[in-house]
């Protein structure tokens, strides 16, 4: 299938809606048999597709809504991850215990155990016949940082030690903090979910074949052709309105 951009879906709206007004001014002259592309059914399409393009733009917009309130619940999770890390040593737990909560803060912030190879030392290890793969350690998705912040307030909740009087550290106020987070976090797929609901209706209405806007368009724009002839101004007319489909 072609991209077609949101611009143009719209694009392909208002030009049928220009066509259905041209086709208003040819009175009652116009008057196909075919059923589907009478002036009656022509307007019932045109409204179908303005409420499909606007329940895309409705879910687009409570996406952007959603997809802001997340970016500003995760912003002050990897300076919160470094000072529970910080409480969590300063507690006298142990060094094991320690070192499995800083591998789940390193994967929380998107930081690697050990530095990334520069690329003299990865020529130098090819010149010595060492193919050395690096693995990303980055695991930034909000999905994966919501597991990692899981797995380090159940740690946390196991290690005695690990009783901060700072409320913000406290483990109670953690799984708040997580709760909120997965909320919010669930709200973007909900909105995504929405968006592509929408846009599968929006392509029916516009581009199922022969019922669709466009096709539509084009079997009207062949009457005109066939009822005024090729060279006729009515078909000029009608034919400078282009529609663009997703199939190439």
């Amino acid at each position: 299938m072609a991209k077609i951009s949101e611009t143009g879906h719209a694009k392909n709206v208002a030009n049928f809606e220009s066509l259905i007004s041209v086709i208003k001014g040819f009175g009652s002259i116009y008057n196909p048999s075919r059923q589907s592309i009478v002036l009656a059914a022509l307007s019932t399409i045109l409204q179908n597709a303005k409420n499909a393009l606007s329940l895309v733009n409705s879910a687009s917009g409570r996406n952007s809504i959603a997809i802001a309130a997340r970016n500003d619940g995760f912003k002050p999770l990897s300076s919160l991850a470094t000072r529970i890390l910080n409480a969590l040593r300063s507690s006298g737990s142990t060094r094991q215990i320690n070192d499995a909560a800083q591998s789940l803060v390193r994967k929380i912030q998107g930081k690697r155990a050990t530095p990334k190879l520069t690329e003299e030392e990865k020529a130098a290890l090819t010149a010595e016949g060492i193919e050395k793969k690096e693995i990303s350690s980055s695991q930034m998705s909000f999905d994966n940082r919501l597991e990692n912040l899981d797995k380090l307030i159940q740690l946390l909740s196991e290690v005695p030690q690990y009783a901060p009087n700072e409320t913000d550290l406290q483990v109670s106020t953690l799984t708040n903090y997580y709760n909120t987070l997965k909320e919010a976090n669930s709200a973007v797929l909900a909105t995504e979910n929405q968006i592509s609901n929408a846009r599968l209706s929006r392509n029916e209405i516009l581009y199922k074949p022969d019922s669709g806007l466009v096709d539509t368009a084009a079997a009207a724009k062949m009457y005109v052709k066939s009822l005024f002839g090729a060279t006729s101004p009515q078909y000029k007319q009608v034919s400078k309105l282009e529609f663009k489909s997703l199939a190439k």
